[in-house]
């Protein structure tokens, strides 16, 4: 794409290119993931389903150009399950709600998604899991996921951390966050974000629009010990993405460079 922008990197895993500049706060060990009340519940299927999904699904198709790809797949999944997805947008949190439909999507995410004064209690209505900052409100925050995914909803990890717009590619990722899956056995579906030349009345959109591509619901093998079993699970999903990253003809809207001084951490080797 002509006159992209370039953006120059050190460190593939680390680097984060979200431009938010929030003042993360502190997520106390205390932080209450599920609420009982009745009147929150109510007041949450409100805001969820009747305010910000039509919205969400709106500007999801008018601003990114959002296509679903082999969503069956999704369909497939019986109760809940878990979405992984390469993380290229800061509108990323709508994929989930739409993928899931009508089951409620949930997404891990980093501290500064409940960080903004005035809005953390709707983030959370929306279905945003803030990571702990203490180690001992670990507990709960697992306890939680496991919660939704026997609710029969999905709840979304975006395993490579941090934003990089509009990258058309695939970064390296732990199988950290895979130990989810593993350890309540529930279905994981890959999920690929690439970028395609806009046609038709948005032809002229210097952004390029947004497909994203389903894989078919896979599980941890179960033979395995639970360490191998993550990375097993993680190398799967990440062959999915990779390939379908490759295979797929993009648009590039914005360049990413490595830095010539800088060397590939060790870290980029993993997959």
């Amino acid at each position: 794409m002509k006159n992209e922008k370039v953006f120059y990197y050190s460190d593939p895993v680390n680097d984060d290119f979200a431009g938010t500049n929030i003042n993360t706060c502190h997520v106390p060990a205390c932080f209450c993931y599920i609420h009982k009340s009745v009147a929150y519940k109510i007041l949450c299927f409100i805001v969820y389903y009747i305010i910000a999904f039509p919205l969400v699904w709106l500007m999801a198709k008018l601003f990114l150009g959002l296509k679903l790809k082999n969503r069956k797949n999704v369909k497939k999944a019986e109760g809940g399950f878990f979405l992984y997805g390469n993380h290229t947008n800061m509108l990323d949190a709508y994929i989930p709600s739409i993928a899931s439909f009508p089951k409620k999507g949930y997404i891990v995410a980093g501290p500064d998604t409940v960080s903004i004064p005035g809005i953390k209690l709707l983030v959370v209505m929306l279905g945003a899991m803030p990571l702990p900052s203490e180690l001992k409100g670990y507990r709960a925050f697992i306890d939680a996921i496991n919660t939704r995914i026997k609710e029969g909803a999905s709840v979304t990890v975006y395993p490579e951390a941090h934003i990089w717009p509009y990258y058309t590619g695939i970064r390296p990722f732990p199988d950290t966050s895979f130990r989810y899956p593993v350890a309540n056995g529930a279905p994981v579906i890959a999920m690929v974000t690439t970028y395609r030349k806009r046609k038709g009345l948005f032809a002229l959109c210097k952004r390029p629009g947004m497909t994203v591509t389903f894989s078919e619901p896979m599980k941890a093998d179960s033979s395995l010990p639970q360490k191998q079993a993550q990375k097993e699970l993680r190398n799967r999903v990440f062959d999915f993405m990779n390939t379908v990253s490759k295979e797929t003809e993009q648009v590039s809207y914005i360049r990413y460079e490595q830095k010539k001084e800088e060397k590939e951490p060790a870290a980029q080797t993993e997959q």
